[in-house]
């Protein structure tokens, strides 16, 4: 298993996509571009979903569903949101197949063109706007906070399992405001969210930020952002959060009379994660010999595996297990006992070390005599032997403990990839050699900030929420600056 599997150091995108596979994460589909996610991937999916929709309500937030189509003529009513996204399109125009009359197989139906093409949605503003239109009259249907779960398309070509899909599954939240300033509140609000959801779930810390013009959602006026970095270098950018001032109000004709009697436009924001967390907790935390999940994300978060000979050593061992099974699930635990007889132990440790399982048990007829089990934990690949009347405690103390460890172990190596360079050439030695977050002063221009794309690869990843003021000189063009920012490679 993990002894096939390329070592980070050697080729981290080969280790990536043959991490996800082997892991049985995903795999690639039969239509291009696009994935399947396998039982244990979409395990881990529907935990996250968990966690951010009960984070989601606690803070007002309700759950419904737009359709996936929408009219072509419903993106051009908002000229930068369609300009965003316009390339990456995919378009209905005809609904019906037929066969053909050589009966050379089906064909599309040259008859059944639709009036109007229907675009299958790369995000959904468009289509809700529409809607909240009918839905909002006075300052007393306001404010409204909606959450979607749902897929969305966006037509990619080179594409990499969570990374980056054709179609990805997500949430987008799209909430509408009586004031500018309650608007900002909510988009500040689901940026904060999404990070302590990041670093108290995924054990990933993040930055929090502001994307640069060149940087932001098509049709916002303010982007907000958390940016991780992975284990190479590379920065992804792992959740955004949209103030949209009233754009789409203006664009969708979206009024309200408020307290004074007065018509006003709504404000509104935007906001959303993917799939590509999986990415971003694979590439977080695993290593050569695996997946290294967080306790709090992972399927399985106990296995115990018996070491027998014999049916009358399994069932003795499995008698023994039964009741620790039970009472580790009435604390909230999810245990698998794998008492499977087709698989040898060696071969399942090797399976539940590759898939990150955080603790594994083992227990043969000596730890049967002597009351024990061997404990293993997955982050530091350490083993002990602890007595059965303490096993339960020590599970208990060991996942909050490996959810701590695999933070700061992030933490740590964040921290020592944030670099300060001062000149251009220290930025790219920087860049070519040690990789990470590079905080630099940069004079606000896009005209600069493309430059330096097209020279290194590197673009601005955000302007930290905690950025101090500074004065200090471009990098590239020694024009005055008032504050450092963070560039990086990403993904």
């Amino acid at each position: 298993m993990s002894k096939n599997l390329t070592k980070r150091s050697e080729d981290y995108s080969k280790w990536y996509n043959e991490l996800v596979v082997k892991a049985d994460l995903a795999e690639n589909s039969g239509v291009r571009g696009c994935m399947v996610i396998k039982p244990y991937g979409y395990a881990i999916w529907e935990k996250m979903q968990a966690a951010l929709d009960t984070m989601f309500k606690e803070t007002g937030h309700e759950n419904a569903y737009f359709p996936l189509f929408i009219p072509k003529s419903y993106l051009s009513k908002e000229a930068s949101h369609v300009e965003g996204f316009a390339k990456e399109c995919a378009v209905v125009t005809h609904y019906r197949l037929k066969m053909a009359e050589d009966g050379s197989g089906i064909i599309v139906d040259p008859d059944a063109k639709l009036e109007e093409e229907l675009i299958v949605r790369p995000t959904s503003e468009t289509i809700i706007w529409d809607t909240y239109r009918k839905w909002i009259q006075s300052y007393r249907d306001l404010p409204i906070l909606i959450n979607q779960w749902a897929n969305v398309v966006r037509w990619e070509m080179r594409t990499r399992l969570f990374l980056r899909t054709a179609e990805f599954l997500w949430q987008e939240g799209h909430t509408a405001h009586a004031t500018k300033n309650e608007a900002v509140a909510e988009a500040e609000q689901m940026m904060n969210i999404y990070a302590e959801f990041a670093e108290n779930h995924m054990a990933v810390p993040v930055i929090k930020g502001l994307k640069t013009e060149t940087e932001r959602f098509a049709g916002a006026i303010e982007t907000y952002c958390i940016e991780a970095l992975m284990q190479d270098g590379k920065a992804l950018q792992a959740g955004t959060s949209h103030f949209l001032g009233q754009n789409f109000a203006k664009a969708f004709d979206v009024k309200f009379t408020s307290k004074e009697g007065k018509q006003e436009l709504v404000w509104a924001t935007s906001w959303g994660v993917s799939t590509r967390l999986m990415g971003a907790l694979v590439m977080t935390h695993s290593d050569d010999k695996g997946l290294v999940l967080p306790p709090k994300l992972a399927p399985i978060q106990v296995v115990i595996v018996p070491i027998y000979k014999g049916d009358d050593q399994l069932d003795a061992i499995s008698e023994r297990i039964a009741p620790l099974v039970k009472e580790l699930r009435a604390k909230g635990v999810s245990v698998k006992y794998d008492n499977r007889d087709t698989y040898k132990p060696g071969f399942k440790f090797a399976e539940y070390e590759l898939k990150g399982v955080p603790i594994r048990l083992a227990i043969g007829q000596r730890d049967m005599d002597n009351g024990t089990f061997e404990v293993a934990r997955r982050d530091t690949l350490e083993k002990e032997t602890v007595q059965a009347d303490e096993i339960v405690a020590k599970i208990e103390f060991l996942l909050e403990d490996i959810q701590k460890n695999i933070f700061k172990k992030a933490s740590d190596y964040r921290e020592n990839h944030i670099t300060e360079a001062n000149n251009y050439d220290e930025f790219k030695e920087i860049l070519e050699n040690k990789g990470g977050f590079i905080s630099a002063h940069w004079d606000g221009t896009p005209e600069t900030e493309e430059r330096i794309k097209n020279e290194t690869k590197a673009t601005i990843r955000c302007i930290p929420i905690d950025v101090k003021l500074e004065n200090g000189v471009c990098i590239l063009t020694g024009k005055p600056s008032k504050n450092r920012v963070l560039f990086a490679k990403a993904y």
